[in-house]
């Protein structure tokens, strides 16, 4: 009884601090970005994530899945490179970019057309179906974006960009879940976290020279908050997000990520005085109430 409670609370609670944390990433992000270029800053936060997860792994005895290894196997590396070139790098630079061009609020609303994307790959790839409800929510969903573009959009060309690369940071969110799902049937969640973080923290590499600027003129207190970026939003929350996807089907524990943007605006609103623009709020209500009917049975 005590078994099959933990069974199925423990996933939620990992969830839930994913979410939480992952909201605060938008934040700190478009704090740091007044002293970090994208590159670099992604660079750092990879590498600070890439230590603290190799610490953990060499210390911790982790269980393999039932039926499953502790490392890959050549078969695994495609979907491993993937997962971590895409997820942890491309998107990584994308939303850095996007966030000194949108506020952290519209960077989240954004971003989280993600789990509909989640959901499309899902269904024809890990063989999750196609619910009539999924197509009339991405359609609704979509035309949240377009209202968060024009919301956003002054006629200045950055605002565009930059919802632009927040799309693109969703489309490599959205396919660096898709191939990490079939990992975690076969190998242990933290180790999966840790190598696709190095795998992007070597494919950012050519933005060294740009960190060792950053570093050299940001204030302690920016580094920091870099670090903290390393630390919690990538190291555990990304072990966290993991463990609960080992658990459950992409599709549905992307709805969980719905939660962001209101605490990414609210966590905005609280220690950076961002509130975006009314039709942008709009438009993100539009964004998630497609997201909602998309994965409603």
């Amino acid at each position: 009884m005590i078994k099959a409670r933990n069974d199925a609370l423990l996933p939620l609670a990992a969830i839930g601090v994913t979410v939480v944390l992952w909201a605060s990433a938008f934040v700190a992000i478009r704090h740091v970005g007044r002293e970090f270029s994208p590159g670099g800053m992604a660079l750092f936060r990879l590498l600070v994530a890439g230590v603290v997860l190799g610490a953990v792994v060499a210390f911790r005895r982790v269980e393999r899945p039932e039926g499953g290894q502790a490392w890959p196997g050549r078969r695994h590396l495609p979907r491993l490179i993937a997962c971590g070139v895409l997820w942890f790098g491309l998107y990584n630079v994308a939303l850095n970019e996007a966030e000194r061009r949108v506020d952290a609020g519209t960077a989240a609303m954004l971003v989280n057309i993600g789990p509909i994307l989640i959901a499309v790959l899902a269904g024809f790839f890990l063989h999750e179906g196609f619910p009539r409800m999924l197509i009339i929510g991405s359609l609704i969903a979509f035309g949240g974006v377009v209202v968060i573009g024009l919301a956003t959009s002054t006629g200045a060309e950055t605002n565009v960009w930059g919802v632009v690369l927040c799309v693109v940071a969703a489309i490599a969110y959205a396919i660096g879940v898709v191939t990490q799902k079939p990992l975690l049937k076969d190998l242990p969640g933290l180790h999966v976290t840790w190598l696709a973080c190095l795998i992007g923290a070597v494919s950012c590499l050519p933005f060294a020279p740009d960190l060792i600027d950053d570093l050299s003129t940001a204030a302690p207190a920016t580094i920091w908050w870099v670090v903290y970026l390393g630390v919690m939003p990538t190291a555990l929350a990304f072990t966290t997000w993991a463990y609960a996807l080992a658990r459950s089907s992409a599709g549905r524990l992307g709805a969980a990520t719905y939660l962001v943007p209101p605490l990414a605006i609210l966590m905005g609103w609280l220690l950076l005085g961002e509130t975006p623009a009314a039709l942008a709020l709009v438009g993100g209500v539009i964004c998630l109430a497609g997201v909602y009917i998309a994965r409603r049975k």
